[in-house]
């Protein structure tokens, strides 16, 4: 069976995900940003979680082999930093949307949790590089709603009344 690029793309994006930006700093110490939603739990113990790089990513260079960085679990009220980091030519950091972790990766601002993560391994996945990070430190917002992602747009959840 062969599978039609656009319509198998259609078909994964009818999975709702929460959207993250993931933040390391280059090599010159530039703070860097890029949006994702590829990102998954992998081990509590050890604490082990994975993201996605696209192989031709323009940023692919940096966020392949960084020692640290970081993943922001965006608050809906994110939604323009998760536009602005999609963005090509857009994932130098504004300095007002972040604060530095503990590790020296930025940490967005009021994200609902930050993980501070040093690289622990990668792997070829296809036309992605699947990257493992060994979580060293967490950030968590007590309250805020998730910005949501699905089928090619942002979403809000929405409670159901009680019983």
């Amino acid at each position: 069976m062969s599978l039609d690029g656009r319509e198998l793309r259609n078909a994964l994006g009818r999975y709702a995900t929460g959207v993250c930006v993931i933040s390391t700093v280059t090599d010159t110490g530039q703070p860097v940003g890029m949006t994702a939603n590829s990102f998954s739990s992998v081990s509590l113990d050890p604490p082990l979680v994975l993201w996605s790089l696209q192989n031709d990513s323009e940023v692919y260079d940096v966020f392949s082999r960084p020692r640290f960085f970081a993943i922001n679990i965006l608050a809906h009220e994110h939604e323009p930093h998760s536009n602005q980091y999609a963005r090509k030519g857009q994932h130098e950091m504004d300095a007002a949307h972040y604060r530095v972790g503990k590790h020296g990766s930025p940490l967005i601002h009021e994200a609902l949790v930050s993980f501070e993560c040093e690289l622990e391994a990668t792997h070829e996945g296809g036309d992605h590089l699947i990257i493992v990070g060994r979580i060293r430190d967490l950030h968590e917002r007590p309250d805020g709603e998730p910005l949501l992602f699905f089928s090619g747009g942002y979403h809000k959840l929405h409670s159901a009344p009680a019983t």
